[in-house]
């Protein structure tokens, strides 16, 4: 494992998004840590990464276990996958602990039961959500929403794009390294005002899966490999 790759932990890690990017880093040779709001449940979800990293001929990976607030504190950068209805919680319970850091924030501000209807927050976006709440102390960058998790978990390569969005741009330049080495394409979207637009095309994007019955992704075209 290379030492100079940086610790991430997974806020509220155990649910389907948070498993799955954290098996691709795991695989990638990142320090993982998983968090929840109980020790317990994170203590599962990674025994059941180290397990599956067993599983597929991967026994040097590096996962522990820890609550939000101290996953936070010991990560060099965070990614934060709840669900809306506990994204300001969760962020206020971890605010002084990721000062100075770097937050991917994967939240998508769904509306149940019509998640499949574009219901944004009076805010914006969850990410703009997220850098009220945290002040310029945190670098808030916006990602992974346009994925399926079924993708993340299922450990083959990927057709799609993220849109990378946050205001600092080498924030933003060291989030696309977490996405490539997701094996996925990076790009950057401009400011956490743009976030706006990416968490809507994900009900958009539910929309289409229930539709054709798929797992739909997006794609950038026109652009110089």
């Amino acid at each position: 494992m290379s030492e100079n790759k940086a610790v991430v932990a997974i806020l509220g890690g155990t649910g389907g998004l948070g498993t799955g990017l954290a098996r691709r880093w795991a695989e990638a040779g990142y320090s993982i840590i998983i968090g929840s709001r109980t020790q317990d449940k994170a203590e599962t979800a990674a025994q059941a990464l180290r397990d599956l990293m067993q599983e597929r001929g991967i026994g040097n990976v590096s996962v522990s276990a820890m609550d939000n607030v101290a996953a936070a504190q010991a990560a060099d950068i965070a990614a934060l996958t709840v669900p809306f209805a506990h994204h300001a919680d969760t962020l206020n319970s971890v605010k002084a602990a990721l000062q100075g850091k770097i937050l991917i924030d994967v939240t998508v501000p769904l509306v149940p039961p019509k998640v499949a209807r574009v219901q944004l927050p009076a805010e914006g976006s969850a990410g703009q959500i997220a850098q009220n709440i945290l002040g310029e102390g945190v670098s808030v960058v916006s990602a992974f929403q346009n994925v399926a998790a079924v993708h993340l978990q299922d450990g083959q390569g990927m057709d799609c794009d993220v849109l990378v969005c946050g205001d600092n741009k080498e924030a933003r330049a060291k989030v696309i390294e977490l996405v490539e080495a997701a094996g996925l394409r990076g790009f950057h979207a401009g400011s956490i005002a743009n976030a706006a637009a990416v968490e809507a095309m994900t009900s958009l994007l539910i929309f289409i899966n229930k539709q054709y019955k798929c797992h739909a992704g997006i794609k950038l075209t026109g652009l110089d490999h």
